[in-house]
């Protein structure tokens, strides 16, 4: 088994899999997230729709929110979030308006994923790598639908 590099893309997943283990344990969907700045997180976040009863407490909205409190600037184009989940529409409308440098994301959303839509949602200069860890955290939110559908 090979370790993983504490800077690699692997390991912000995996902390972003910890979020989504949390929103998991609460009963909430199980995507979580981590924003990294110089290889360093400033801001976590996971689900909080229901705990907050906001439609609009996704945990990209979550994260990106803290790391533009942490960092005194509403951009975040030196920045990269690693979720569990493609962001929606929503999510990556927001990605485009922070200027995100670069987007890491684990499984796709073949519903509801930004991807489905045919004109560009993030910024022209944002970088993205999807399918990091993404057996992982479909098989999160698997288990979390099959528990609500029992």
């Amino acid at each position: 088994m090979n370790p993983i590099n504490p800077g690699s893309d692997d390991f912000f997943m995996g902390e972003a899999l910890k979020e989504a283990r949390k929103a998991f344990d609460i009963g909430e969907v199980p995507v979580g997230a981590v924003v990294v700045c110089k290889n360093r997180i400033i801001a976590r976040a996971h689900n909080q729709t229901e705990k907050l009863t906001d439609a609009t407490a996704h945990a990209e909205m979550l994260a990106t929110t803290a790391a533009a409190n942490y960092l005194g600037s509403k951009y975040l184009n030196e920045c990269t979030l690693y979720v569990t989940l493609e962001p929606c529409v929503m999510c990556a409308g927001a990605l485009l308006w922070v200027q995100l440098q670069k987007l890491v994301y684990g499984a796709s959303d073949v519903q509801r994923g930004y991807t489905l839509v045919k004109s560009p949602v993030l910024h022209s200069k944002t970088e993205v790598i999807s399918g990091i860890k993404s057996q992982e955290a479909k098989e999160l939110i698997d288990q979390f639908f099959k528990g609500i559908r029992e």
